[in-house]
């Protein structure tokens, strides 16, 4: 499920381009998690970012020795809407520049064991620049 969310969420880019500081962000189901200021960046790290995320969103969706919690998913895909909109991605860039190439890593089969590890670093990357993996309650 979460495999074909991940094309559906960048739709969500456009209409989040507004206010880039932490805040709140919610996921399919309703979960709520706190998200990371990544608006200063410099724009090579916020694009290098934004590929890793949608590698391991990828990843953590479709390889079965990899699974990371619907909180770490929602902080994972949050954060990379986040990241589209400061970079002025429409969802079609969006998915062509970074989805894409993502997905074709499913082809390889080595991609799991390689990318799949990387997803522990990668939230606590995103929770040390302030997001967060505990649910809250949206009138935080």
């Amino acid at each position: 499920m979460r495999a074909i969310l991940a094309g559906v969420l960048t739709a969500a880019v456009g209409a989040g381009a507004a206010g880039l500081t932490a805040h709140p962000a919610h996921a399919d189901g309703g979960m709520t998690v706190q998200l990371p200021d990544v608006s200063g960046l410099p724009e090579e790290e916020a694009k290098a970012l934004l590929s890793q995320l949608a590698q391991v969103n990828v990843i953590t969706s479709n390889c079965p020795g990899y699974p990371i919690s619907d909180a770490e998913w929602t902080l994972v895909t949050g954060t990379s809407d986040r990241l589209a909109a400061r970079l002025g991605l429409d969802p079609q860039a969006f998915d062509s520049t970074y989805y894409g190439p993502a997905f074709k890593l499913l082809d390889d089969p080595d991609a799991c064991d390689r990318v799949g590890p990387t997803a522990g670093q990668l939230i606590d990357r995103l929770v040390a620049l302030g997001g967060g993996t505990t649910p809250i309650n949206q009138s935080q």
